[in-house]
């Protein structure tokens, strides 16, 4: 039996910061509480002002790191900043498997800083597919920024766009990482290009092939964004200033062109088809057995139904 949960005092706790309100939301979130609705709805009013900002790189180039000298940076600024780490999930637990809090300790006693992994629990595209609700908990809560570090980077994995209002893409010399960007579809949702480690050789090699592929695309004509390439060895916080100083420049566009409020209706209504389809997914399985699904896809193997009537059939038991 769930315990009944005081969702007022819990939101307005987390509205002042206690970073134990902050936690238990978000544990709400990932568990799909019961009460989850009630406290979307107490979030709302509070939400929209976090600048959030997606993270994402192959494996090895030191998205923790930067992470974490990135919260040092905007630390500086006086700004309260999240983190939603999102690690790949432990096969027996499904719990988060690396633990990114773990490796940054340089915050953990800051309480303006809340930095939570999540684990991505098979979901494909890099997070977890309760990220969203997870980000307007760090955003009703008063953080300012809201970084998001991604399990990784590939084909399957660049959701990030639609999650971030400013997306950063991490490279590193050495890494063969300019022709994995152009085959994995990265170069289109980079905002920003990160090459760390750049006190390794090949560095200028790599900043020189990203930004050739980038006015190879259509981002070269008037007015639109053109994403800066940025050299930083994040372990020894060089070149951290100026990723901060990249990132308030495209907020800065975004806000100037529309394209923010843009970007967060899209994220809004992607958020809300997702919830439909969990929801038509949960009645779908109501729906099996001896009348439902099941009947039907023997149907259709046995030629006696088409695949397209026998849905027809589903959305109209369903509506």
């Amino acid at each position: 039996m769930t315990r009944p949960v005081d969702i007022p005092t819990l939101v307005e706790q987390a509205r002042r910061g206690a970073p134990r309100a902050v936690a238990r939301l978000i544990s709400m979130v990932e568990d799909a509480h019961p009460a989850l609705r009630e406290v979307m709805a107490a979030l709302a009013p509070y939400s929209g002002h976090a600048h959030i900002i997606g993270i994402t790189g192959s494996p090895g180039v030191g998205k923790s790191t930067s992470t974490n000298a990135l919260v040092t940076a905007l630390r500086r600024r006086d700004l309260r900043v999240g983190v939603l780490a999102v690690d790949p999930s432990s096969p027996f637990s499904g719990g988060a498997l690396l633990g990114d809090r773990i490796r940054m300790t340089d915050h953990v006693l800051d309480p303006r800083v809340y930095i939570r992994s999540m684990a991505s629990r098979g979901h494909l595209g890099g997070l977890s597919w309760t990220t969203p609700q997870a980000l307007r908990v760090l955003d009703a809560a008063g953080c300012d920024v809201v970084l998001v570090e991604t399990v990784g980077v590939g084909q399957s994995e660049v959701e990030i766009v639609g999650l971030a209002d400013t997306t950063v893409v991490l490279l590193a010399p050495g890494m063969g990482d300019g022709i994995q960007a152009a085959k994995a579809g990265i170069l289109e949702i980079g905002d920003v290009f990160v090459v760390n480690k750049a006190d390794r050789d090949g560095a200028d090699n790599t900043v020189r092939d990203i930004r050739h592929m980038i006015s190879l695309g259509d981002r070269t004509e008037p007015g639109l964004w053109r994403p800066p390439v940025v050299k930083t060895v994040a372990s020894r916080d060089e070149g951290v200033d100026e990723v901060v100083e990249a990132l308030d420049k495209h907020l800065t566009w975004m806000k100037d062109k529309g394209e923010l409020r843009a970007r967060r209706l899209r994220r809004a209504a992607d958020e809300i088809e997702a919830i439909v389809i969990k929801s038509l997914r949960e009645r779908m399985g109501d729906l099996r057995g001896e009348h439902g699904v099941d009947t039907l896809a023997a149907a259709v193997v046995d030629g006696e139904q088409d695949s397209y009537s026998a849905a027809d059939q589903i959305l109209a038991d369903l509506t």
